[in-house]
């Protein structure tokens, strides 16, 4: 028995040998007989060489035999499988030795095989059965490491590599000297970080892989926004890059992503998502290769377009005069990639304890803005489950302009319509500024200041092209960050806590916020006379705008 198995172990590793097919054409006048038996193969095909590809008739054999084995399995005779398999894997180890295949050949090769693997490792039980020293389920994990491509060493003018994964329509994944390096740092100082990544896959790989499949992409590219975010929407650089893919404003304008006071789509992990599907194919179609496309998604593709004539090549590994951190970005992404298709062989956990749901959510329209804890409420979960699944919301409210899709987690959407729905129209309205009355000597750079706006949004806001025109008397919607509903001031004010500023004084205060300095006092607990400094928090109740 032990010889049986030792027999059946050396024939699957012949599964690992690689096929390659060329085109065939069919020619019925040849005759082959059948070595066993004498009998005329029928079934033959010939390459455009002339030679024989006998690889249809070799499939038809062991399917025979493979059909015979799961007989015996049904009467339990042990024996008998395996003699059959023996059979079906000794053909198998034939194929290298059969010419020339065609890609139709090779698909149905690959068929088999797949359904082979599946018919041993999950239909035929005698295995279990025998008393052999080696056991099925040992056998079984034997098949599964076999069938793994072997890596395959390439080496192409200076460039030297191993070939991890080649598949038609999938990214190359190559090892080199610079990606073991990367592997090594993410398997020791950047452990924890990396693990941290690989919990956020099953959160966001499905929402991701959907819309890659939805426009023809790599699977692999998931990787990409793996290294540029750790696939944190919120994430955000010191080169204002925002978002799971990191788009600069600029970028992510040209691509359809809007960013004003209220929302920042670099951050919907759906949207930019999508707008970056669209800069890579552009990319991908500039330099019909990936590792171009994802270095010029790095550095530009005026920098890559440079680099390749200089160096009078295409071969991004020879392109030297690349920015460092470009040149590391391919191997950066290579190693993120290797080790995420098969983290356990590298040491991680498949994921932690750690890992979360996917992103799944119901879709809500709402026509005016209202404010994020009143839609929490009604909907009945959290404040900060709401901003989860709507990360690009930059402020406590929906926007105020036109309608609004909010997300909202699954199973949730008829309770919140109903409660929403039975609330006065003063409590869901939630607009958040208030009026500014442009006084001499101001420009859009003090105003920003004073409130703590950026000049864009102030801008934006208030539909200024020229930024530097503004005229005395003119007023300007100052939007207010962090300004919420509350039920504790006055009916129909929001509550405003403002920051002391030098040179202010209660009565600056109180005209810029359309309120009197007595009230200030009042809500502050100020007496008569009594000074304010800089740096000191005030409460103001504003009414809405």
């Amino acid at each position: 028995m032990i010889k049986e198995f030792t027999r059946f172990y050396l024939a699957l590793n012949l599964l690992a040998v690689p096929l390659l097919g060329q085109n065939a054409t069919r020619n019925d006048s040849i005759e082959l007989k059948n070595p066993e038996n004498g009998s005329v193969v029928n079934d033959i095909f010939t390459n455009g060489n002339g030679s024989v590809n006998r690889l249809p008739q070799l499939l038809q054999d062991v399917k025979v035999l493979l059909t015979e084995a799961m007989i015996a399995d049904v009467h339990k005779d042990t024996l008998e499988v395996i003699y059959y398999l023996d059979r079906i894997y000794d053909l198998l180890g034939e194929a290298d030795q059969l010419g020339e295949k065609t890609d139709e050949d090779l698909e149905e090769f690959d068929r088999f095989i797949a359904s082979l693997n599946d018919i041993y490792t999950q239909r035929l039980t005698t295995l279990d059965l025998t008393d052999a020293p080696i056991t099925a389920a040992y056998v079984r994990q034997m098949i599964a490491d076999i069938t793994v491509p072997v890596p395959v060493e390439v080496e192409m003018g200076n460039s030297k590599f191993v070939i991890v994964d080649d598949r038609d329509g999938h990214i190359p994944l190559v090892r080199n000297k610079t990606v073991d390096q990367f592997i090594n740092y993410f398997q020791t100082k950047g452990r924890a970080q990396f693990q941290i990544w690989l919990d956020r896959i099953p959160e966001y790989g499905q929402l991701i892989n959907g819309i890659l499949k939805e426009n023809g992409l790599p699977e692999e590219l998931l990787y990409l926004a793996m290294i540029e975010s750790g696939l944190n929407p919120k994430a955000f650089s010191r080169a204002n890059a925002s978002g799971m893919w990191q788009f600069i404003y600029s970028t992510a304008k040209s691509y359809g992503l809007k960013r004003d006071w209220y929302v920042d789509e670099r951050r919907d992990p759906k949207k930019s998502t999508e707008a970056a599907c669209k800069y890579l194919i552009d990319l991908y179609e500039e330099f019909d290769h990936w590792y171009l496309a994802l270095a010029a998604y790095n550095s530009g593709s005026g920098r890559v377009q440079r680099a390749m004539r200089l160096h009078q090549t295409s071969d991004f590994w020879q392109l030297h005069s690349l920015p460092r951190e470009t040149r590391n970005y391919i191997p950066y992404y290579l190693s993120a990639a290797i080790i995420s298709k098969n983290p356990t062989e590298y040491g991680f956990e498949t994921y932690s304890d750690k890992r979360k749901a996917p992103f799944e959510f119901e879709i809500v329209e709402l026509e005016k803005s209202a404010d994020l804890s009143v839609l929490a409420r009604s909907a009945g979960t959290s404040l900060k489950t709401l901003q989860y699944y709507n990360p690009e919301l930059r402020q406590s409210a929906t926007p105020k302009d036109g309608s609004y899709n909010l997300r909202l987690p699954i199973g949730t959407n008829d309770q919140f319509t109903a409660n929403f729905n039975s609330l006065p129209e003063g409590q869901r309205f939630a607009t958040q500024y208030v009026l500014h009355k442009v006084r001499r000597g101001e420009s859009l750079w003090t105003i920003s200041k004073k409130y703590k706006v950026s000049i864009h949004d102030l801008a934006s806001v208030n539909k200024i092209r020229n930024r530097s025109k503004i005229r005395v008397g003119q007023k300007l919607t100052i939007p207010i960050r962090g300004a919420y509903a509350t039920s504790d001031g006055p009916p129909g004010h929001i509550k405003v806590v403002y920051t002391v500023r030098k040179g202010d004084t209660l009565g600056h205060i109180a005209q810029d916020y359309g309120t009197r300095a007595n009230k200030i006092r009042r809500w502050n607990n100020l007496k008569y006379g009594q000074y304010i400094f800089p740096g000191q928090k005030l409460v103001l109740w504003v009414k809405r705008g």
